[in-house]
């Protein structure tokens, strides 16, 4: 806008928040015209630098470097630093600039003097303004940071068994410092140990002595240097040294594990032992004995070893051993074992075990309130390594429930953490957990193997991952299956089962499976499997072909027992009831008009007189329409059987033409129809049955039939016995064979009616 001047004019930007911008004049005309144009610049003038220091390094070439903090606020517009230094012993005065961005400068050894007072200050200008840091006054030597000492050598002292001696010296380049300006100090420590024990030496003499130490130990010394109160240098690099050994002291803690052996009737015992926080080797080479009597000697020694353990038996009597460390000075008193067999009483639950920071985990327990509960023992092991060495222990005392082990544990790696009760006389039951300090997810999925298949259902088992591949402890099994086309379903298995039985599944064409095993660490899928329902599975058919063979089996039993209760009547329809000679019944057979013609004597044999004859008689066919049936003729045609086959001929070799008929031999008991006697010698019966009558020689019935011939004639057939009663006709007693034999005499009778 125009002033009173018209010449001059006045513009007023608002809100400028810009660090740099351009502004012009323009005349306005047709083209416009620039007149006049200039560069804004904003910022801010600079502040005075902050904690400005100074170090001398006396290291060849000697230096003193100064930094410096240029402070917060930033000021958007360019800013020269310079390093100012004044020494008013020497009248100098130097300054240094410097480059943009560059807070810190190298001060030349020959612009100062390592003994001389002098000033040092930074300043700070712009385009804005400029400021200055407060002075410092410092000699250059107060501010040098040696270099660390050497350690010479470091020895035991004669005859004093708890020091050490070192010899040290300054580092080349600073030997030429007055040593009563400097200050010392040493640190020490036994080898396994981690931490450092810092005591001041006098810098004056060239060697330093550290007493108060511990007998026989190896222990790792350093120093470090400074001039009055500038800054320490770093530690010297370590030398070693043992000091004199003695004998140990102190005792050792210990626990023990005991077991009944009933066969041998001993104790299997497994001591552990470890030093306690006052025993002390007081030498290097440190073994233990372990000894059933309280004085050490050529007898009685258990075991004798290096380590913190020893297995060994003892009879049921002994209830006390000696534990003993021992060195090259001589050996400790002895510690006294109480041997106590193991108690069943169980007073601790709910064990667990977290992992914290440094390799370390936090064991917690719950335990149930004792009078005679003394103690708790806290045992860990590595499960993947079985040597009891790796075993440590701690002992707490009854008032706590949890407990802090370092025990260097290694990631992924489990863990069997045990919590034993200790009472007056004896351990209890332990309770035990395993843990892992840290996780991650299983190495190895198993292998789903299908065990069983049923219609719509399906059984999956696996094996147990190995201890080494699982990196934690395995909290959930999940399996994911699904056919296609179809969602996807999970079934959460629980992790000591290693099965599962698929339910309600469709007669998809296939199904596929895979397992997720899960840790606090993290989860692995496995591979994936395949599986198919049909509509009839092979369980279903076969369920079916035995449910069929169940009900054809029954079918066929409940017939086969229908049968059997009218088996007469079958039996006629399947086969012919053909008589067995050799079970024949002519013994009994007799009619009513003979029972007073039997003998006086109780046996009930036939009379041979009423043996008449045998004959054949020739059985048609059922005859067919028209014709009669010989058995069924009325009127005179109706006779007597006895009558009716009275007189048959006897036609030995007579054999029927019809093969519908079937020839027997009968014989008939009845009123004889000749008296003749018969003269003819012996002959022979055959039977015309188309059924065999012996099967085979083994048969309980008489001998085979057999045809004796005198002169080319058959003269004998033996039927009940020897033949060498039946003879010629030149036998002088032909009446003893018939009367021996009635059988026979009928048959004879016949022979002769026939001739």
């Amino acid at each position: 806008m125009a002033g009173a001047n018209s010449r001059v004019s006045e513009v007023v930007i608002p809100s400028f928040n810009h660090t740099r911008a351009f502004l012009t004049c323009c005349v306005q005309a047709s083209p416009a015209q620039v007149v006049k144009g200039v560069e804004i610049r904003a910022g801010y003038p600079p502040e005075a630098p902050q904690n400005l220091s100074c170090q001398t390094n006396l290291t060849k070439p000697n230096t003193m470097i100064c930094v410096w903090d240029p402070g917060e606020q930033e000021t958007y517009l360019p800013t020269k630093y310079t390093l100012h230094t004044n020494i008013w012993e020497l009248h100098e005065n130097h300054t240094y600039l410097m480059l943009p961005g560059v807070h810190r400068y190298t001060i030349p050894r020959p612009d100062f003097g390592l003994f001389s007072e002098m000033e040092i200050y930074v300043r700070a200008v712009n385009e804005l303004g400029e400021a200055t840091s407060a002075p410092i006054m410092l000699k250059p030597i107060s501010k040098a940071k040696f270099d660390p000492p050497i350690i010479l050598r470091v020895e035991a002292v004669p005859r004093r068994y708890s020091c050490l001696e070192l010899s040290w010296s300054l580092s080349h380049h600073q030997i030429w410092v007055n040593r009563q300006h400097l200050n010392m100090e040493a640190r020490h420590k036994t080898v396994n140990s981690s931490q450092w024990t810092v005591r001041p030496i006098l810098p004056s003499k060239p060697t330093a002595t550290l007493c108060n130490l511990l007998n026989g130990t190896h222990y790792v010394t350093q120093i470090r240097v400074r001039y009055k109160q500038s800054p320490w240098s770093e530690w010297s690099s370590s030398q070693s040294a043992v000091t004199l050994e003695s004998a140990p002291t102190g005792r050792l803690d210990w626990w023990m594990k005991v077991s009944r052996d009933q066969m041998h009737k001993h104790l299997n015992i497994k001591l552990f032992w470890k030093p306690s926080k006052k025993f002390h080797a007081n030498g290097q080479n440190v073994s233990y004995i372990v000894s059933d009597q309280k004085t050490l000697g050529g007898k009685g020694k258990l075991c004798t070893t290096k380590g913190n353990y020893c297995t060994f038996q003892l009879p049921r009597r002994v209830k006390k051993v000696y534990l003993r460390a021992v060195n090259a000075a001589g050996k400790s008193a002895p510690t006294e074992c109480h041997i106590y067999p193991p108690k069943d009483f169980i007073v601790i639950s709910d064990v667990s075990a977290v992992a914290q920071d440094n390799k370390s985990l936090l064991v917690k327990w719950r335990t149930v309130v004792s009078s005679h509960l003394v103690d708790f023992v806290v045992e860990w092991r590595p499960l993947l390594n079985e040597e009891p060495s790796l075993s440590p222990f701690e002992i707490v005392s009854r008032n706590q429930t949890s407990l802090v082990i370092k025990g260097g544990f290694e990631p992924y790696k489990p863990y069997e953490i045990s919590v034993y009760p200790g009472f007056k006389d004896g351990l209890g039951r332990p309770q035990t957990v395993n843990a892992y300090w840290r996780q991650k997810a299983p190495s190895m999925v198993p292998k789903i193997q299908i065990r069983k298949k049923w219609h719509s259902r399906i059984e999956l088992a696996w094996d147990e991952i190995p201890l080494s591949q699982r990196n934690g402890i395995i909290h959930s099994y999940k399996i994911f299956y699904w056919y296609q086309g179809g969602a996807i379903k999970v079934e959460n298995v629980d992790p000591e089962d290693r099965r599962v039985v698929l339910k309600d599944l469709k007669s998809a064409p296939l199904y596929e499976v895979f397992m997720m095993v899960s840790t606090s660490g993290g989860s692995l899928n496995g591979s994936t499997i395949h599986f198919e329902f049909q509509s009839f599975d092979a369980v279903t058919v076969v369920i079916i072909v035995t449910a069929s063979g169940v009900g054809l089996s029954l079918l066929i039993i409940f017939m086969v027992l229908t049968c059997f209760s009218s088996h007469k009547r079958f039996k006629v329809h399947l086969w012919p009831a053909v008589p067995d000679p050799a079970n024949s019944s002519i013994k009994s057979w007799t009619t009513d008009s003979t029972q007073d013609t039997y003998l006086a004597s109780d046996s009930k044999e036939p009379n041979p007189i009423y043996l008449s004859h045998l004959s054949f008689l020739d059985l048609p066919v059922k005859p067919s329409k028209g014709e009669d049936d010989p058995w069924l003729s009325s009127g005179e045609e109706k006779s007597d059987l006895r009558e009716s086959i009275c007189g048959l001929p006897l036609i030995p070799g007579y054999s029927g033409s019809n093969s519908g008929s079937v020839p027997y031999a009968t014989v008939i008991f009845s009123d004889p129809c000749s008296s003749l006697i018969a003269k003819a010698p012996c002959v022979y019966l055959r039977s015309e049955s188309k059924q065999p009558l012996l099967e085979s020689e083994e048969s309980i019935s008489p001998g085979s039939y057999q045809n004796i011939e005198t002169n080319g004639m058959p003269v004998e057939q033996c039927f009940f016995g020897p033949c060498h009663d039946c003879v010629s006709e030149e036998a002088e007693d032909p009446d003893v064979l018939w009367n021996d034999f009635p059988f026979l005499r009928a048959l004879a009778m016949n022979d002769v009616y026939n001739e």
